[in-house]
């Protein structure tokens, strides 16, 4: 079978050797590197996709919970494939593991007080993480947004100062929303990203911490707390020097109003005479886990770089001791991305090697919050974001969601509209000419529920305007439970779709003008 794939690609070269490019005016348009792809598509198959799956979601990985032992096996499964296929790995030195130190905050305890009046933590505010400190006054303000020529801190100096910020957004006098001066809410409204922008902002100004009041949502992350406090379980984040850590407190309706009673109607920012005493402690513990990272470098834009990721662990094993092998999430994407890796690897020994360079990225953490995404983006980019021209993300694209209607043979597609009128047009384009899969957009829908686009590792790309595709089956009855095991996995579905994605990252990497990002966010 072997020899039949080489003679073919063989073929392939010869008979398409004399293909022209693309001109370089004609950038929207699908690339048409020398060679065609499909004789590389066509080494990943359903028989090596199960072959490695029954292997990397196995019991002996003991569910890949990040920083457990079934996690270490499973990065030395990923290292030895990618030293079999002879694709180096990313780092200067020569190492696969891109070390991702983390801690595990335990749940906190303590209170603090306001002007004497002591608040127990986990009944009227909520926090995840420690905090300490003696402050003379709050200073309030308002929405603390800024954007444009608005902002909340106009004339205000917050430094080292706690501020006091509630949620929503200003509203002009003919009932539009000021920011976008239509009857449409901003970003800032957005309960995925409002609280992250206004946490980014207030620390840029230099403000100790932050007493967040939203009404709507409190009621949200104190069923968290709770559950976390029944459970025992403390929260995982990327290790940090917290020796001056900015605070974040959540804080209900009571608590508001016991610092500032007008607080619902009053926007107006201003000092506010209140001692606050912070007394919430914590213990943290350490740990250390890895990403899994290679790269074929690009033969004519080698410095410029298309990231294909997925994560490498899961949710480990239950207290009852029974093994989450996550089949599906994310061991099918884990192995399609194996597979794709293959294919451009065999490309390249043919003398196709893709024009951009192409970096495999196992990510860690994904199942406690989306860290070694974070940490590759946020604090050790191992090639400059600015060079990185998209994110195709693949998480869970081997199983069938229950709840759809219609054919068997889709993928959910999320995001990639959302940056990139290219990528959106390019990826539409690459179904059309090679697989013929029903794209569904549902759950790109801005308004979805479940937020999907905001919960895999392609966000720590979007969120710095790099363009993303994340490929997705949707969830089942199997989704973090031990009954998602490699037997329950569509083989041939799941071939289809990892085709889809190397077709797709095939032309993003050979076409000759970068993605253009029309629709960067502020």
């Amino acid at each position: 079978m072997k020899k039949l794939i080489i003679l073919a690609i063989g073929l392939a070269m010869a008979c398409n050797s004399s293909q022209t490019t693309v001109s370089d005016g004609d950038k929207n348009a699908v690339a048409k590197p020398t060679s065609t792809p499909e004789p590389f598509a066509e080494t990943i198959t359903e028989s090596e996709l199960k072959e490695h799956l029954y292997t990397y979601a196995s019991d002996e990985y003991e569910g890949r919970e990040t920083g457990k032992p079934g996690q270490k096996k499973a990065v030395e499964y990923l290292k030895a494939q990618y030293e079999k296929m002879g694709i180096p790995a990313a780092q200067a030195d020569g190492n696969y593991f891109q070390t991702v130190p983390l801690q595990v905050s335990q749940l906190p305890a303590g209170s603090l007080s306001i002007d004497g009046k002591e608040y127990p933590l986990g009944e009227d505010f909520l926090t995840f993480s420690k905090a300490e400190g003696t402050f003379d006054n709050i200073i309030y303000v308002g929405y603390g947004i800024e954007e444009g020529d608005y902002s909340d801190y106009k004339n205000i100096d917050v430094k080292d100062k706690v501020i006091l910020v509630k949620s929503g957004e200003p509203i002009a006098a003919n009932g539009n929303y000021l920011l976008s001066g239509s009857s449409e809410k901003s970003i800032w409204s957005n309960m995925s990203e409002s609280l992250g922008k206004r946490l980014e902002l207030a620390t840029s100004k230099g403000a100790k911490g932050i007493l967040y009041y939203d009404e709507t949502n409190f009621a949200r992350f104190k069923s968290r707390f709770e559950w976390m406090k029944t459970n025992e379980s403390g929260r995982m984040e990327l290790a940090k020097d917290d020796s001056d850590e900015f605070f974040n407190f959540l804080i209900d309706a009571k608590l508001a109003k016991a610092i500032l009673p007008s607080i619902v109607s009053d926007n107006k920012p201003k000092n506010l005479a209140k001692k606050l005493i912070v007394n919430v402690k914590s213990e943290n513990g350490d740990i250390e886990s890895e990403n899994v990272v290679a790269i074929l470098k690009g033969s004519e834009k080698p410095n410029e770089y298309l990231v294909i990721s997925s994560h490498l662990d899961h949710i480990g094993i239950t207290a009852d001791g029974e093994i989450n092998n996550g089949a599906d999430d994310d061991g099918s994407g884990t192995v399609a991305l194996l597979e794709i890796a293959q294919a451009f690897k065999k490309a390249a020994d043919a003398g196709q090697g893709p024009k951009r360079s192409i970096v495999f990225l196992h990510v860690t953490g994904e199942e406690k919050g989306l860290l070694g995404s974070q940490y590759y983006t946020d604090v050790d980019p191992i090639y400059p974001l600015e060079n990185t021209v998209a994110n195709l993300n693949i998480d869970m694209i081997g199983r069938i969601d229950p709840e759809r209607d219609g054919d068997r043979n889709y993928i959910y597609l999320i995001g990639s509209d959302k940056l990139s009128t290219d990528l959106h047009e390019l990826s539409e384009e690459v179904n059309d000419k090679y697989t013929n899969i029903e794209l569904d957009y549902t759950y790109n829908d801005e308004n979805d529920p479940n937020r999907f686009y905001y919960r895999s590792d392609h966000y720590n790309f979007a969120k710095n305007n790099i363009p993303i595709i994340f490929y997705f089956n949707g969830t089942h009855a199997d989704y973090h439970k031990p009954g998602d095991t490699p037997d329950k996995i569509n083989y041939d579905l799941l071939e289809n779709r990892t085709r889809l994605v190397f077709y797709t990252a095939w032309e993003v990497a050979n076409r000759n003008k970068r993605l253009v990002v029309d629709k960067a966010a502020e």
